[in-house]
């Protein structure tokens, strides 16, 4: 399914599976926040190591599914599948966008 995401969602989709996590930078305000898994990280550097850490733990694969923009927030239905523990798993993927930059991305189990 194919999914008009702003640019720098669809980044950092792209990187989320694979991509070049320099480009990290590029997506999130450098005080900006990722709630993933019951843990919070804050900052650029802190979302540069979580993203790292996920990938040494694991292979997997995000594929946006459906989106919803409301009350100055994007929500992205995804469909993550790897070698984790319960894969695969929907996700809510909660992007709060700032001058085209994210800058919060909160994720929960569907």
């Amino acid at each position: 399914m194919s999914l008009q995401l702003p640019d720098v969602v669809e980044t950092y989709f792209a990187i989320s599976n694979g991509g070049d996590l320099s480009q990290l930078a590029s997506c999130f305000c450098s005080d900006a926040t990722v709630f993933d898994e019951n843990k919070t990280h804050e900052g650029l550097a802190a979302i540069e190591a979580w993203q790292h850490e996920v990938r040494q733990a694991f292979d997997f694969e995000v594929e946006p599914l459906q989106a919803l923009q409301e009350q100055g927030q994007l929500t992205v239905l995804t469909h993550l599948a790897g070698n984790f523990p319960g894969s695969p798993i929907r996700l809510n993927q909660v992007f709060r966008l700032e001058d085209d930059r994210i800058r919060s991305l909160e994720i929960t189990p569907c």
